[in-house]
C-alpha cells in the first residue's frame, strides 16, 4: 500500500518546542516497520518552526515573519538530522523535499517534477520526508496548512491512504476540550454542513493547524477517491491499527468506495 503519514508539531515536540524523543523514536520505528512489511511510506512532517523555537531557546513562538522564517531554517536542520539518524538505525534512507503550494497545484512543470521525483524516490526504496518551505514561502507559514499539504501529496502520488497524526483522537461532534458531551465520529462519507460546523479553532501554541484545515484536507482526498484517517499521535503504534483496518480515530471514505 502507498500511504502518506502527516505528523503535526504537537506530536513531535513538547510545549517548550523541544523534541519529544519518545514520540519521535517510536514514530520512526513504526514507519520503518510499515516499510519492512512492503508498504511505500511518505512522511509529511511539520515541526520546523516549533523545533527552531526550542533550539534557539525562545520563550514562545514568534509572531513576526522574519523570526518565524529564522526558526524554520534552524528547526528544519534539527528535524532532518533527527529523522536521518533514527531511520538509519532501521536501515532506511530518507530524502528531504521542501515544497510550496505552487509545486503541487495544476498540471504544470513544477507539479510534474515533484510527482516524478517522489515516484522515483519510492522506486529506489527511500522514505521521502516532505515539509513546506517555510523559509521562503511566507504564505504557507501564515496558513499553517501542512494538513492540506499532506492531502495534495497523497492525491498527487496516487496514495491509497492519508493518515493524519494530531493531538486529538479524531473528529468530534463538538470541541471535546470545551464540550464534555462531544462524541467521536468514527466514519464520514460526506462532508455535510453539520460536520463542517463542528470544526473548532486553531491548534496549539506551537502548531498552526486545527480541525478546519483537516476537513479541507479530507475534502481533497475524498474527491479523488483517497481515504483519510485522523487519529491521535500520542501513541504512534496506533498506525498499526489504522493499517490493519481497525476502527480508530475518524476515517473519511474516498468517493466511489464501498
Amino acid at each position: 500500500m502507498r500511504v502518506v503519514v502527516k505528523v503535526g508539531t504537537s506530536t513531535l515536540t513538547y510545549a517548550t518546542g523541544r523534541l519529544n524523543i519518545r514520540h519521535v523514536e517510536t514514530l520512526c520505528k513504526v514507519l520503518s516497520d510499515m516499510k519492512n512489511a512492503g508498504n511505500e511510506v511518505i512522511l509529511v512532517s511539520s515541526g520546523a518552526i516549533g523545533m527552531g523555537v526550542g533550539k534557539l531557546n525562545l520563550a514562545a513562538r514568534p509572531q513576526d515573519m522574519p523570526s518565524k522564517q529564522a526558526c524554520a531554517a534552524v528547526g528544519q536542520c534539527e528535524l532532518m538530522y533527527t529523522y536521518d539518524k533514527l531511520f538509519s538505525e532501521y536501515s532506511h534512507t530518507v530524502a528531504q523535499l521542501l515544497v510550496t503550494g505552487e509545486d503541487l497545484q495544476g498540471e504544470g512543470e513544477r507539479h510534474r517534477n515533484f510527482t516524478n521525483t517522489i515516484l522515483r524516490l519510492l522506486e529506489l526504496g527511500t522514505l521521502p520526508v516532505i515539509n513546506e518551505n517555510d523559509t521562503v514561502s511566507t504564505g504557507e507559514i501564515a496558513v499553517g496548512d501542512n494538513d492540506t499539504l499532506g492531502a495534495l501529496v497523497a492525491v498527487s502520488v496516487g496514495a491509497e491512504l492519508l493518515i493524519v497524526l494530531t493531538d486529538i483522537d479524531g473528529l468530534y461532534t463538538a470541541d471535546p476540550r470545551r464540550d464534555p458531551a462531544a462524541v467521536l465520529v468514527p466514519e464520514v462519507r460526506e462532508l455535510t454542513p453539520e460536520i463542517l460546523a463542528s470544526a473548532g479553532g486553531g491548534g496549539t501554541a506551537l502548531s498552526t493547524g486545527g480541525m478546519a484545515t483537516k476537513l479541507t484536507a479530507a475534502r481533497i482526498c475524498m474527491e479523488r477517491g483517497t481515504d483519510m484517517v485522523i487519529v491521535s499521535g500520542a501513541q504512534p503504534e496506533v498506525l498499526y491499527d489504522v493499517m490493519d483496518g481497525r476502527s480508530v480515530g475518524t476515517r473519511f471514505i474516498g468517493k466511489g468506495k464501498a
